[in-house]
């Protein structure tokens, strides 16, 4: 069996699920134990009003967050917009992800986030 495809390589976890949003929200944590890097896809649909932006945030010990520093992005979220989906790698070496959103609006916005694990220690990935 080939393990140098993607199914057998890649697991994804929803960090915020797609709603309508006009409210700050936390994301759910993603437990990054057994992969070595990540890619964070924001999926964008309808941005009805309001600023919407969104940070990737890391822990160690999913008790304590921070931000993810610059040097540990490849990339970055700019304000979100209708229908433009972003996306940004991570590259730092703490066990959790999350990402959380900004959101402001009276009727606000409709958007998702995911986080594709890659690289795993051990393939096929479950």
């Amino acid at each position: 069996m080939a393990m140098d495809d993607l199914f057998s390589n890649l697991s994804t976890a929803t960090t915020l699920p797609p709603v309508v949003r006009n409210v700050a929200a936390t994301g759910a944590t993603v437990d990054l134990q057994g992969f070595a890097g990540a890619l964070v896809q924001a999926i964008v649909g309808t941005i009805t009003d309001g600023v919407h932006t969104l940070v990737v945030q890391e822990s160690a010990d999913n008790i304590t967050w921070t931000a993810v520093a610059a040097a540990d992005l490849q990339g970055s979220f700019v304000t979100l917009a209708t229908g433009v989906n972003q996306r940004v790698g991570y590259r730092g070496i703490q066990r959790f992800i999350r990402v959380n959103a900004a959101a402001s609006g009276v009727t606000g916005g409709v958007y998702a986030v995911v986080v594709v694990r890659g690289t795993p220690r051990r393939a096929p990935v479950a």
